[in-house]
């Protein structure tokens, strides 16, 4: 999660453990560039794991927060990860539902297809496929026509200071891409999905789909305790570093995980 989020909860009093992906940022493991959601999803499991062997925390109050793709990752992990007992999300997405629609470009097909030729070509000697999944800059993207405010937020974001990181990526390979296409981060949420939960979510609509997937998983989600919180006045990017948006997130979520 975003440090700002990480260090409010710390100053909480909370345990916080914020992680990169497999395959990702200060993490291990080749190929580079994963965005498999099952891997991702295990990423928790194996958080859960260390938690365990701490003899500090109290392992029947364990909880997740994960923010964007991280949002419908933990929402999934916990309905099978029966060690994780009250689940957040802030600006949540489903990874595969994006990945079906707005980065296939609403052709799940033949992307599958493409995928299938590149990974092929790869195995046998082929160059790479690196996806790049935003613009150098907010400018080059309005060059180019992007007007998205998730797009262009999320370049706002990962492409400056305000959250580029010496081995962070917004890459994927391409080849690898497939498993997420067959992914549904709330799958079986009506009967899995029993932990207390609270999804935040800005009322600033953009394309990645935040503001559907929140609304959708409070509806679906068999869990008895669940409320919906929607910041009025700002965007998915918002969310994750803007003092303001962070401020009554946690104000919200702190009492909750209490």
């Amino acid at each position: 999660m975003p440090t700002r989020s990480a260090a409010a909860l710390a100053q909480g009093g909370f345990i916080v453990i914020a992680f990169d992906a497999s395959f990702q940022g200060a993490s291990g493991g080749e190929p580079r560039f994963i965005e498999d959601p099952t891997r991702r999803v295990e990423d928790f499991r194996v958080v859960a794991d260390y938690l365990m062997t701490l003899s500090y925390v109290d392992e029947n109050r364990i909880g997740v927060l994960g923010l964007c793709g991280g949002g419908g990752y933990s929402i999934n992990a916990a309905m099978t990860e029966r060690r994780i007992k009250a689940v957040g999300s802030i600006t949540g997405v489903n990874y595969g539902r994006l990945m079906r629609e707005g980065f296939s470009a609403y052709d799940p097909i033949g992307a599958l297809e493409a995928m299938a030729r590149q990974r092929a070509a790869e195995v046998r000697g082929g160059k790479e496929c690196v996806d790049n999944f935003l613009p150098a800059s907010v400018e080059e993207g309005k060059k180019r026509g992007i007007t998205d405010i998730d797009v262009l937020g999320a370049t706002d974001y990962y492409k400056t200071s305000r959250g580029q990181k010496p081995h962070g990526a917004t890459r994927a390979l391409f080849s690898h891409s497939a498993p997420a296409m067959g992914w549904d981060a709330f799958h079986l949420a009506e009967v899995l999905l029993t932990q207390p939960l609270m999804v935040v979510i800005g009322d600033k609509v953009g394309g990645f789909g935040a503001y559907r997937d929140g609304c959708e998983i409070i509806g679906r989600a068999a869990s008895k305790k669940k409320e919906l919180v929607v910041l009025e006045g700002w965007s998915h990017y918002d969310l994750y570093d803007q003092p303001e948006p962070v401020r009554q997130s946690l104000a919200k979520l702190v009492p909750f995980y209490i």
